[in-house]
């Protein structure tokens, strides 16, 4: 073995090391900066090995492309507002998606060009290039569709046509056939025209486009989290497959770290939701996004509406509350001002803990994100099943902009469509303080059954006012 070829695979093994233990260390807040900084440092090393191992024609794009690249990811850390996070998190899902797309594109074209010195592609690098392809090409568009919906372009509607699965089930039988036909042929062997394959190849390309768009476009907002930690682990596998194409070590190795624990992940997250994988890929959730639910009407009338003094009143002389963070928190930007308030209770003696839903939020983590970014302990971060047992003896349960993740019809009402759904039971609680703008349903579309008890009180109008109003009381209590 060349000693350039050694020095480049020792390099790999060791990078491959550190992205293991940076995954790892990822897996608590205490070490996850660290965890980070190790991949980080694993990736720089495999990217610096490749460039010494490889022969590089022109150094100038690979220079310009890490300039260019760094001053991006740069400008977007520090000026992406974290309410765009998840849209951040898509797109960069869908950007990792085509650039092995395209990867695999560039191999096709180098051997049916006769760039590689023969146009018949060895079947292992064939089967590595439609596969990269296919994946590629589904995360790109379906991540841009996940995207357009967090941000507002697209509908959070659950947009359904007619033979929906039928239609997706035609498409990728079609796509599966002309990957057959491209694998089992090579243009050396074709007795057709010499562009044959490439027109295929390129019906491919759309095609899988088209399934990526028809895949996401009926998913609903309440279902968001678990399709952005399924299109990351799908952006994992369409990296490994390009480093099956390209025959890379580091590539291979990192692309399966990231779809292996991106399936892990979805796994989690459909678990909290109580739905099936198939379920969410090929279903959809509850009604459309905003769809005024059936049943009884109810107005503002129907519910004990207060305000933050007495709010702040009930929270300063109880002796333990339960905080349930949701996406209204992250709208309003409040988890500084949220985080003094528990201070300021826990001076006078009041136990606080934070009850964290798994599918609040747009996407996986998205109050725990929040919540250090206001540096809350991870030692006062609860999930449901530490919170829901001793539920009923806390005094208060203030509910910060969440809906679904507490709706008791998940609970109480086989009819709905949430029914099944594990939620943060705190309907059970002496008190209940709701924190919304109105009473608009939540994601999924379903009216809220909480919102009308008698132990629960309704305060209305942005989080982050209300917060700050309830801290100035409770200061001057």
């Amino acid at each position: 073995m060349e000693t350039n070829v050694l020095i480049t695979q020792i390099a790999y093994l060791l990078s491959a090391v550190l992205f293991i233990l940076g995954l790892k260390r990822l897996s608590h807040p205490d070490t996850a900066r660290r965890g980070n900084q190790l991949a980080a440092f694993g990736m720089l090393l495999a990217i610096v090995a490749t460039l010494y191992g490889e022969h590089i024609l022109t150094w100038q794009w690979i220079v310009s492309g890490v300039i260019i690249g760094s001053v991006l990811g740069g400008l977007m850390a520090r000026l992406v507002k974290m309410t765009a996070m998840p849209q951040m998190v898509g797109l960069f899902n869908g950007f990792g998606g085509l650039a092995s797309g395209l990867v695999a594109a560039a191999e096709y074209f180098r051997y049916t060009q006769g760039v590689a010195g023969t146009n018949v592609i060895p079947l292992d690098q064939s089967i590595s290039i439609m596969a990269g392809t296919l994946i590629g090409a589904v995360t790109f568009s379906g991540s841009m569709i996940a995207f357009g919906k967090l941000q507002g372009i697209v509908t959070e509607k659950s947009v359904r046509y007619p033979l929906q699965k039928p239609i997706n089930a035609l498409i990728f039988a079609g796509i599966l056939a002309i990957i057959v036909y491209l694998v089992a042929q090579t243009p050396a062997l074709l007795d057709l025209a010499a562009d044959t394959p490439l027109v295929l190849y390129l019906v491919l390309w759309a095609a899988a486009l088209v399934l990526g768009i028809l895949l996401v476009i009926p998913i609903g907002g309440a279902d968001m989290p678990v399709v952005i930690s399924l299109l990351n682990s799908y952006s994992g596998l369409a990296a490994s497959a390009a480093g099956f194409v390209l025959q890379n070590n580091a590539l291979i190795i990192s692309g399966a770290l990231v779809g292996a624990s991106g399936l892990i992940l979805t796994r989690i997250m459909c678990k909290a939701m109580n739905r099936s994988l198939t379920n969410v890929i090929f279903g959809t959730f509850g009604q459309p996004a905003g769809a005024v639910a059936t049943g009884e009407q109810r107005t503002m009338a129907d519910v004990n509406a207060v305000q933050a003094d007495d709010v702040a009143m009930l929270m300063a002389y109880a002796k333990q509350v339960v905080i349930v963070p949701g996406y209204g928190l992250a709208v309003a930007q409040a988890q500084h001002k949220l985080a003094e308030l528990c201070d300021q209770l826990e001076k006078r003696g009041v136990t606080v803990k934070y009850a964290i839903h798994p599918v609040a939020g747009r996407m996986p983590g998205h109050m725990n994100v929040l919540l250090a970014e206001a540096n809350v302990p991870y030692t006062k971060l609860y999930e449901i099943e530490d919170i829901n047992p001793d539920i009923a003896n806390v005094d208060v349960a203030l509910v910060v902009g969440a809906n679904d993740v507490v709706n008791p019809a998940a609970r109480d009402e086989p009819g709905s469509d949430l029914y099944g759904m594990p939620i943060i039971e705190v309907d059970r609680a002496k008190h209940c303080v709701v924190m919304k703008r109105s009473l608009n349903p939540g994601f999924a579309g379903i009216d809220n059954e909480l919102f009308y008890l008698r132990n629960t009180m309704m305060l209305f109008g942005d989080a982050g006012d209300s917060i700050g109003r309830i801290l100035e009381e409770v200061k001057q209590l």
